[in-house]
């Protein structure tokens, strides 16, 4: 058992009988009344994020969860088959755990974190960036990089997402995976 003191940010707790990660919090001492807790607490099942006030000092119960790296190996129908990259274990996660399961590509390393009571896996988050090639987007005007304007693009994963004008179709890009948004051009 814990308490609201222990908070931090990505701190697992069981909270109503589901698991979820606090994302935000703040203590909170009023001249009038007892202090408090307001937090934003993140349902790992769901990926719903609400907000709670818990009073100081109340017991929490904290979830054990482990993170371990993954290897994305092939997507069968809608589950996806990793490989844990120390000990070669495989296992099947559906796409509804995996954050932006369409900017994977086989290969990707993963991180992949685990209910350690029950091994049952809660998220799947892919590294803040990747680098995919592009392959197919309208070719731009040469010369219109004065505005910000963007166009389409088809990336080897099937993603389609939003890059600059300038940006042509065989270049590598840096995506952010938390945005889903172009970040910059790859040098090769």
């Amino acid at each position: 058992m814990a308490t609201t003191a222990d908070f931090r940010n990505g701190l697992c707790l069981e909270f109503n009988g589901e698991l979820f990660t606090i994302v935000e919090f703040q203590h909170v001492k009023p001249g009038k009344g007892g202090a408090f807790v307001r937090t934003k607490l993140k349902n790992l099942k769901t990926g719903k994020v609400i907000p709670n006030t818990f009073n100081a000092g109340v017991k929490i119960d904290i979830a054990r969860v482990e993170r371990r790296p993954y290897q994305f190996l092939y997507k069968d129908g809608d589950d996806y088959n990793f490989m844990n990259v120390q000990n070669f274990e495989q296992v099947l996660i559906e796409e509804s755990v995996i954050a932006s399961p369409d900017l994977m590509k086989e290969g990707q390393e993963v991180e992949i974190m685990f209910h350690a009571d029950t091994e049952t896996p809660l998220s799947c988050e892919l590294p803040s960036f990747v680098e995919l090639e592009i392959v197919y987007t309208e070719p731009g005007l040469k010369g219109d990089t004065a505005t910000n304007t963007l166009k389409p693009a088809t990336l080897e994963t099937g993603a389609i997402l939003n890059v600059p004008i300038f940006i042509s179709q065989g270049e590598k890009i840096k995506v952010d995976t938390r945005t889903r948004a172009y970040s910059e051009r790859v040098k090769s």
